[in-house]
């Protein structure tokens, strides 16, 4: 239930959101019937800004439904789509369609939308996915899809069940729909550097936001407020933000994943407890069952040295892919000049035409994998051990809380290389 909700109001709630399915109530102005009705699932700003884009993917699309945990963030989301004229038309979202509370996601997908945009903290997404699969949902899923990896097995289980069902499954790994990174890909595989000897994956950022906690927050709305610095909700920063680079690290090495990592990190700057128990810096190294190695670079520290990119290393010559330019050298090179698209949009462009043409996009193989390959190199960091694929995809460490709900919630201690030897 959410915050101050009583059992009267939750039944009021819940019975006007089952009123509405499946023929749901759409007023005076009903929709065409061929109108796709979306549910925001996570109302933060890459949720503004994913519904966004779905709402210009397709000409006849309407938001009908918001689900958050916080009224507030929703109330904002939806002023925010509401101060762009070009949604105007778009959004149909009274209130008897914006739940709130942890079991809002629910009463979201029971309330009649056919696609629903996953945008939550990572924590959630295994349960939010089932959830959508379960209801015969199309589903945008944001990055990353778990936190740990009986959530990664979860979501792979039910990304198979939308295969089956033919429902579309995009992940917001969106630089898989990048023209540019798509055409240097292409050339890389088809030999213009040379076979493969090395790759390096770099993320070296400064700062992000935090929100400082207030007195009358519980444990458990300060965590959610602040979900970046819990890994339980984020899986910490080499899961939740890494993963774009080393899933392009991934699809450079034809999406083939390695078989062991070491890492290390730790906190250097964010060490006060308003930062949560999470690290500021990663640097693991993956091994490929043919010797290339993938080395892993992450920090999050203010006037420091940045760079956010993927190089390749081959016998003939080397790639350096990032978001404003690709170039590769050698015998073959070539230089990216072409503006590239917006491939944060095109991914919505792409699942919007699948469901309209029966041909469903399902991104689940790899989404997964790329998760887990983030999730195995925190697992290097924090235990400081080797971790073999195989240990980490059948991980027992399951993050998940034992109850949602707002009360206490003890931090985690940070953690410590070396004091969890051996542990699975």
């Amino acid at each position: 239930m959410a915050k101050g909700t009583t059992r009267r109001g939750f039944l009021a709630t819940t019975g006007a959101a089952a009123a509405l399915a499946p023929h749901v109530a759409w007023g005076q102005n009903a929709p065409p019937r061929d109108t796709l009705r979306v549910g925001l699932i996570g109302c933060g700003s890459r949720g503004t800004g994913a519904a966004t884009q779905a709402l210009k993917a397709d000409p006849n699309v309407r938001l009908v439904a918001m689900a958050d945990v916080f009224r507030d963030r929703l109330d904002s989301s939806l002023e925010r789509l509401h101060n762009d004229r070009s949604l105007a038309d778009k959004l149909d979202v009274p209130e008897a369609r914006r739940f709130v509370g942890f079991d809002a996601y629910q009463r979201l997908i029971d309330c009649g939308v056919d696609v629903v945009l996953l945008c939550t903290p990572p924590g959630f997404r295994p349960l939010h996915l089932q959830a959508a699969v379960e209801a015969n949902k199309h589903i945008f899923a944001e990055k990353p899809i778990a936190v740990d990896a009986p959530g990664v097995r979860r979501v792979e289980r039910y990304c198979e069940e939308a295969r089956r069902k033919n429902l579309s499954v995009v992940s917001g790994l969106c630089l898989r729909y990048s023209n540019m990174y798509k055409e240097a890909i292409r050339r890389i595989h088809a030999g213009a550097i040379g076979n493969i000897v090395a790759v390096q994956a770099q993320d070296l950022r400064g700062r992000i936001w935090m929100f400082p906690r207030q007195r009358h927050w519980t444990d458990m709305e300060w965590q959610l407020r602040n979900w970046y610095y819990f890994t339980w909700l984020s899986g910490d920063f080499n899961v939740e933000q890494h993963i774009h680079n080393l899933d392009v690290a991934a699809w450079v090495m034809g999406n083939q994943y390695p078989i062991r990592a070491v890492g290390m990190g730790g906190r250097q700057v964010r060490t006060g407890p308003e930062y949560g128990h999470i690290y500021d810096h990663f640097s693991v190294v993956y091994e490929y069952a043919n010797g290339v190695k993938l080395f892993s670079n992450t920090r999050q520290q203010e006037r420091c040295a940045g760079e956010i990119a993927v190089h390749v290393l081959g016998s003939l010559g080397r790639a350096n892919l990032n978001e404003r330019q690709i170039v590769l050298t050698g015998p073959n090179a070539w230089r990216q000049t072409e503006r590239d698209n917006d491939f944060y949009q095109t991914e919505h462009d792409e699942l919007f035409a699948s469901i309209r043409n029966g041909r469903p996009i399902n991104n689940g193989d790899y989404m997964c994998k790329s998760t887990l390959l983030a999730i195995m190199g925190r697992m290097a960091a924090y235990t400081g051990q080797v971790i073999t694929w195989e240990q980490a995809y059948h991980s027992r460490e399951d993050l998940t809380p034992a109850r949602y709900e707002w009360g206490p919630m003890p931090t985690p201690p940070v953690a410590q290389p070396g004091a969890a030897a051996g542990r699975s």
